[in-house]
């Protein structure tokens, strides 16, 4: 699962801020319960707020108590974009959580600039090194460790092949504009062809990320953030590209105030047969089933197209995948707990419960989907690989992306204003 070769270029820099409302920590780390059991309260922070993974995860917690009876474990979960401004005012306020969830890249940098991350070079040595290379990559700066990953993965398309069949569509396309004709095939079978979260931004920007690696190469999206300059050839074909998929009207009635995982959103949508395709990462599946009914046997996935004529490679991906950091000076406990996240059993229940792609070597045997099957080896077969933009580039920059894709896709920009947006702010980022 991915390469461990890959260059860290993609990984580095970044992060998807949002909104700067202030929040309070409910506790901080290392609290004692004040009594005289000298009892440890680890406040942890995370994403997993769709099934399985939120019962798996609470589960999980509750084995770690049982192993350390000392210690307990508070769990503060958000739906993604929620965390990203929680995170956002705690960062700004100095005070993070004793372990919080993080992508890596740029955020955590900015973190870690700020002296809020713990070192956990030496703490994690001891079993950290039997990770896979490239899960880790993301955390890592100046060749120290700030952060330990249980999920690694990619972007693609998840589409219903019951639909393609129904539209006569042989199989999945490989080309740009195979999938345009696609998605007229499916429009002219009465089959909404893609279903998107507009209103949160961050799904949108995956096809303008992607149509640029595949016009530039993947390499360029990283240069094009150190040079500041998002004007070249290659970025306006993308947005070109993405114009012109938007002008086919590809996307489910109301897409635009759609969000990705309530009952009514873009997973729902796909996983309740109402759209015949989404551009997302290796959770997909779960969440289609959590929030709708799910495909079963008649989901599939395949990668991002080539464009014609683009410098990227069908095998360069996108994508990226989930850690957790520990705020600095948290207790020893907190610790005690990534290595419990990090350790076979743990990640092959993971693997086995809710999907993921193992970040343990050993723990590849409990794959059985077909489909993380195929995640799983285009990831051994990238020859490149590109962190999520939001989350490898500056928070000021990484939001404007959002920001300026989105705009594009309501119409309200052009190709042109949005390569402008965003090197405007890359410049003004010092």
């Amino acid at each position: 699962m991915g390469d461990p070769a890959l260059s860290r270029r993609g990984f580095l820099a970044s992060s998807a801020a949002a909104g700067l409302g202030m929040t309070a920590l409910t506790a901080c780390g290392g609290d004692s319960d004040g009594g005289s059991s000298g009892t440890t309260t680890i406040e942890w922070w995370n994403i997993s707020t769709t099934e399985p993974s939120k019962t798996v995860w609470a589960a999980l917690a509750r084995k770690f108590e049982a192993q350390n009876p000392k210690v307990k474990i508070k769990i503060v979960q958000m739906e993604n974009d929620a965390y990203k401004s929680k995170m956002t005012a705690l960062t700004a306020s100095g005070k993070l959580p004793d372990i919080f969830h993080t992508w890596g890249g740029g955020v955590l940098k900015q973190q870690v600039d700020a002296g809020l991350v713990e070192n956990l070079t030496d703490s994690t040595k001891p079993w950290g090194e039997a990770l896979l290379p490239v899960a880790k990559e993301p955390y890592l700066f100046d060749d120290q460790v700030y952060g330990i990953p249980f999920d690694i993965g990619m972007i693609g398309f998840w589409y219903n092949k019951a639909l393609f069949e129904k539209a006569g569509i042989a199989g999945p396309p490989t080309t740009w504009d195979g999938f345009l004709d696609a998605v007229r095939k499916l429009k002219a079978a009465e089959v909404t062809p893609l279903a998107l979260a507009g209103k949160e931004k961050w799904p949108g920007m995956y096809y303008w990320a992607y149509l640029a690696m595949r016009t530039a190469g993947a390499e360029a999206l990283q240069k094009a953030y150190d040079d500041k300059d998002f004007t070249g050839a290659p970025f306006l074909e993308a947005g070109e590209h993405l114009k012109e998929l938007v002008g086919l009207q590809p996307f489910q009635k109301g897409f635009l105030g759609a969000a990705y995982s309530s009952p009514t959103g873009q997973a729902a949508t796909v996983g309740n047969g109402k759209a015949a395709m989404e551009l997302m990462g290796q959770w997909a599946p779960t969440v289609q089933a959590d929030a709708g009914k799910g495909l079963g046997k008649d989901l599939g996935f395949f990668p991002f197209p080539a464009v014609e004529g683009g410098k990227g490679a069908i095998t360069e991906v996108f994508g990226g995948g989930g850690g957790h950091a520990l705020r600095r000076g948290a207790p020893q406990e907190a610790v005690d707990f990534l290595k419990f996240f990090a350790s076979e059993a743990t990640d092959l229940e993971l693997v086995k419960k809710t999907g993921v792609l193992p970040v343990v070597p050993a723990a590849e045997r409990a794959i059985a989907d077909p489909n993380i099957k195929a995640v799983q080896a285009q990831l051994k077969a990238a020859t490149g690989f590109q962190l999520y933009l939001d989350q490898a580039y500056a928070p000021a920059v990484g939001q404007e992306v959002n920001d300026s894709v989105a705009a594009l896709i309501a119409g309200s920009k052009s190709p042109g204003q949005v390569a402008q947006s965003i090197t405007k702010t890359a410049k003004e980022e010092q």
